[in-house]
């Protein structure tokens, strides 16, 4: 039985588990805007009590009760703060793995290393909103109408002066918002193309300085910086002046309501302390606007990343679960009409694979360049999709394993071997935490590299570095090759694995096909080498994406000898002048 990843509205489900964090926020933001009235109301006593009785004790009195309420005020925005933190980084913990999961796919499909990174960058820019000032602003919105009311309660003329404030700076928000949305989007695809460029460069270093072409790629990436920062600016431009214009309009309105008091305070319809009661609720009836229209760049962007977080995960596949775990393969594959295709572009570039190996069988895959060789492993190793056909492990498709699991019972050199980050033995043993030492060793020692290991400044626990660049071209295939051959995978797929060894590592890696064959695994080396065909029994002839012939290796290797003889066997003169009779015909 498979059971299937439930990916409904996964964003909402995580953020939401965080109920309790989240309803504590909302119960200490109601106290924080309750206890922001203390100011206005420490100032109208001052100004109505105590100033006019000259009363020393009653001032300090509410000086004393006002310093506590501002104590505790401070406290409680600095949990709620930190609560919002912790509410962030519990939402990034939860998508990690489902992240990761996306990129993954997203590199398989082809896509570029900007658009790989998306999820990543989308899930930093809502946990950076998430724990800055733009959900306060949220929060404490409907919080306007609590201040209006009480600026009504002290007269209707007030509230009124403060309403309309809250509606023009409300439109302008909700203005700014068709300005910000597109804008904000370009701006992130922009961001995400530098990045692209420079990490381009980054990993091709040594190939721009040994080419001369240092001051090139400089002057290319400066180009793009200009070209980034003059759209910049011409986005930002009327987001700024948004702002500007909502920091010069909240100025105007407390102005203009403390002129509104002090007209009410000249017509004896309000005391003098109600001009700056109403001053100091005004400014805090409008900050939540004024503090959206600060972070609204911030917001769309955050909108935005969700968005597009739901329609990755979304288009993800169902992450599949096996109840029944298969026992690891053994005895055969077989590949019937298989058809493998590019991820990138669904171009079929494999078909009508069809052959069958059994337990200890060692195949050869040959072909001219283009033919499909690196293309068929590929496929059988899971990295581009079948799109047609079969392919089973002793009669068991490949998607009745996870990954994981299937991952365990093959091994693959590429033609490019990349080591991760790390040290040796991490890579031989694919990270496995839980790995065996010794299996380690023995892999090293298959593949010929244990010696090599040995001299490195740490052994097997020396780090590699990014993209393993401290080690050599042949160094690495030889970990790659030790790395595919840990665990003694059934199926080992080699691509051109002695394109960078010498002859000792050819030495080795003859020794190794033979050990895997001998234990009963089957080996596909895509490989041109003599010294590399004597190491298998079959062979596997690929010509314009389709197996041409396939069988014993002595058999196979015959058939080709003589259609090689052939085609150089000179033609006897009565075929050449009926050939070059027909010729004429046809040009006639």
């Amino acid at each position: 039985m498979i059971t299937l990843m439930n990916k409904a509205d996964l964003l909402r489900g995580i953020l939401f588990r965080n109920k309790g964090a989240i309803g504590g926020v909302l119960i200490i933001s109601a106290l924080l805007n309750v206890l922001l009235l203390a100011g206005s109301i420490y100032m109208m006593l001052v100004y109505d009590s105590a100033l006019p009785s000259h009363s020393l004790p009653t001032l300090f009195g509410l000086f004393a009760l006002v310093t506590l309420v501002y104590l505790f005020q401070g406290a409680c925005d600095i949990q709620r703060s930190r609560m919002l933190i912790d509410i962030a980084a519990t939402f990034d913990q939860r998508l990690t793995g489902a992240v990761h999961r996306a990129m993954t796919l997203l590199a398989q499909s082809g896509r570029t290393s900007s658009e790989t990174m998306t999820p990543v960058n989308d899930v930093d820019q809502i946990r950076n909103f998430l724990s800055g000032p733009g959900p306060l602003g949220l929060i404490d919105l409907p919080w306007i109408l609590f201040f209006l009311a009480i600026l009504s309660m002290l007269h209707i003329w007030l509230g009124f002066t403060v309403l309309i404030g809250a509606i023009i700076l409300a439109l302008m928000t909700f203005l700014m918002d068709g300005v910000t949305n597109r804008r904000v989007a370009v701006i992130t695809t922009m961001t995400g193309r530098r990045r692209a460029m420079i990490e381009g460069h980054r990993r091709h270093i040594d190939v721009i300085r040994a080419l001369g072409m240092t001051q090139r790629m400089r002057g290319k990436w400066v180009d793009a910086g200009n070209h980034y920062l003059d759209v910049q600016g011409r986005m930002l431009a009327p987001m700024t002046t948004a702002q500007g214009v909502s920091r010069v309009s909240r100025q105007f309105l407390q102005s203009l309501v403390l002129t509104v008091g002090a007209l009410l305070v000249i017509g004896q319809e309000a005391t003098p302390g109600v001009i700056f009661a109403s001053s100091i609720l005004s400014a805090r009836a409008l900050a939540p606007l004024d503090q959206l229209i600060g972070s609204w760049r911030n917001f769309v962007g955050a909108r935005q990343s969700w968005h597009r977080l739901n329609q990755i995960f979304n288009a993800m596949p169902a992450e599949r679960c096996n109840d029944t775990q298969l026992p690891v393969p053994t005895q055969r594959i077989d590949l019937r009409s298989v058809a493998v295709t590019v991820p990138s572009t669904r171009v079929v570039v494999v078909q009508n694979a069809s052959f069958a190996a059994s337990a200890g069988a060692g195949i050869a895959v040959i072909g001219p360049s283009g033919s499909g060789k690196s293309s068929l492993i590929k496929g059988l190793v899971g990295i581009w999709p079948i799109a047609a056909g079969e392919f089973r492990l002793d009669g068991a498709t490949p998607d009745q394993w996870t990954a994981d699991e299937l991952g365990r019972h093959t091994g693959y050199l590429p033609q490019d071997v990349d080591l991760l980050e790390g040290t040796v033995a991490e890579n031989i043993s694919r990270f496995d935490g839980a790995g065996d030492s010794t299996a380690v060793v023995r892999a090293a020692k298959l593949a010929g590299v244990h010696e090599m290991i040995l001299q490195l400044p740490q052994g097997y626990d020396t780090p590699l570095g990014t993209d393993g660049l401290s080690l050599s071209g042949g160094q690495r295939q030889r970990v790659g090759l030790a790395r595919a051959m840990y665990g003694d995978p059934f199926l080992l797929a080699l691509d051109e694995p002695n394109s960078h060894l010498d002859g000792e590592g050819e030495a080795a890696l003859v020794n190794a096909i033979l050990e895997v064959r001998g234990r009963g695994g089957i080996v596909l080396v895509v490989t041109h080498r003599p010294t590399l065909l004597a190491a298998v029994d079959k062979m596997l002839v690929m010509g314009n994406g389709q197996p041409q012939m396939y069988g014993p290796r002595d058999e196979v290797m015959a058939r080709m000898s003589g259609k090689e003889r052939i085609a150089e066997q000179p033609q006897p003169p009565a075929a050449n002048e009926a050939q070059a009779s027909g010729d004429e015909k046809a040009s006639a």
